[in-house]
Parts: structure tokens; sequence; C-alpha cells
């Protein structure tokens, strides 16, 4: 497959511009890799979701780990006047939920895929509510791009920036944004090995649930050990975070 996907300065700019600012609000530490093969794409990076901040770290991250992935993104950040500017002329593909248009969002993402692209995806499709703060079940639309497109999925295990910003931003954001610089919590990303979509049997929809499951499954086996020492309830909690058990997975044994 011969890549057409060109990373555009303008989301060059603002990964290396990340690497910068990230450190002001948290100590980054960023552990595995992206095997060198699959940093240019296809590739789908697969990520737990905790906090509003998440997309600003995971980015550092990214760029600290080679890797320039195209988010897929509310439709609301695209209306933005300033944000809307910057995802749009980064590449960010733009998902419109509650409309007619969110079906064109699946075979965009993949036909991105097939460009070459790299794509980073929140599978559970919102930040998790899960009590204990571990992934949630999945939605199938990370699997359904994997299937349409040919793309390995690796998983991306981010823990602590539930410390930086809490749920209810961007509501007492720079109040929330200045406790961080003052606190500079650890946030931990790590990237996990691809995860094995082989061998799954039964109808298209069945073989997407079962993907999804493998996904999740990964992304909780990455986070592990990034939290080994809080496998329970974490340290930090988030008091404006509310809970939702509608979605809550059986959680993996901590070592």
């Amino acid at each position: 497959m011969e890549a057409t996907w060109r990373v555009p300065v303008v989301w060059r700019v603002l990964l290396r511009l990340s690497r910068v600012l990230v450190p002001l609000i948290c100590r980054l530490r960023v552990s595995g890799q992206v095997p060198e093969s699959l940093r240019h794409g296809p590739l789908i990076l697969a990520a737990n979701h905790v906090s509003p901040v998440d997309p600003v770290i995971v980015t550092a991250a990214c760029s600290i780990a080679g890797v320039a992935p195209r988010f897929m993104a509310t439709a609301g950040l695209f209306d933005a006047p300033v944000a809307g500017w910057a995802m749009r002329a980064a590449g960010h593909l733009r998902v419109d939920r509650h409309t007619a248009q969110v079906a064109e969002a699946l075979p965009n993402a993949a036909a991105a895929l097939r460009a070459g692209s790299v794509i980073l995806v929140y599978p559970e499709g919102r930040i998790g509510l899960d009590p204990w703060m571990w992934p949630e079940r999945g939605k199938t639309g990370v699997a359904r791009m994997a299937a349409l497109s040919g793309a390995p999925v690796v998983p991306v295990a981010q823990w602590g920036s539930h410390a930086v910003l809490p749920y209810t931003s961007p509501k007492d954001v720079v109040r929330s944004a200045l406790k961080a610089m003052v606190r500079r919590p650890v946030v931990l990303v790590r990237f996990g090995d691809p995860v094995d979509l082989t061998g799954l049997s039964g109808t298209a929809g069945a073989q997407a649930m079962r993907a999804t499951d493998r996904i999740v499954q990964a992304i909780a086996d990455t986070l592990a050990p990034l939290r080994e020492d809080e496998p329970e309830m974490p340290r930090f909690v988030d008091r404006t975070r509310p809970v939702d058990m509608a979605r809550v997975r059986r959680r993996p044994r901590v070592p």
C-alpha cells in the first residue's frame, strides 16, 4: 500500500509545541514504543479516556514516540473559531454525532487509513465512567475500521491525567490549569503491543464485538502496570466525575 497522506505543517508544529506545553502542567512519562514499521501508517491507536486533557497529553506522547496521529473528534471542535481552524488544518477527522452525517465517519476513517494515516481513537466513545477508572466496554467502531482497512491496532494506556483537568472542564479550566502547574502531577502514557485480531469467527457483527473485546482488554492490560500500586480506587479522586455502572467490564488482575 503506497501512502498518500502527508502530515500537514500545522500539525507538525503543534506536535512539537505540545512537548513544550505539556511539561508545564504535568510530569509526562512515556513508555513502550510503536514499531518503526507502523509509525507512518496505516495504524490505529486505541486509547483509554480519563480526562478532558487526554488529547493534549497523548499528542505530546505521540510526538515523543515518533507518531503523528489524526484524531477522530466531535464536530463541535471543528466548529469552534480557533480550535476549528487548527483541527481542519491539521487534518483531523470530524465525527458529526447525532446527525445523519455520523454514518460517514467510519468509511472516511477507513479511507484515511488506506491512504497511510495513523488515526487515534477512544474506543469507549467518551471519558470512562467506570467507578475504578478501568476501561469501559468499547464501541465497535475501532474494530470495524480495522476490518475495513486492514490496519493494525496498537493499544495506548494513559494514567494520571484526571489529576490535571477534572471531568467538568472547560468549567473552571483556568483555575484547574493553574493548580496543575503548581502540583505538576505525574502522567503516564504507555504504548502496548499490536492487538491480535486474527481467528475471529461468526458474522461480521459478532467479529466486530469480539475484536472490540480484544482491543479494550489490550488497553486494560497495557494500563495495569501503570497503576499496579492503585489497582482498586485511584489515589487521586476527581469528585466532579460521575459514575456509570452500565458499561463496566471485569477488571484485570494486577500482579
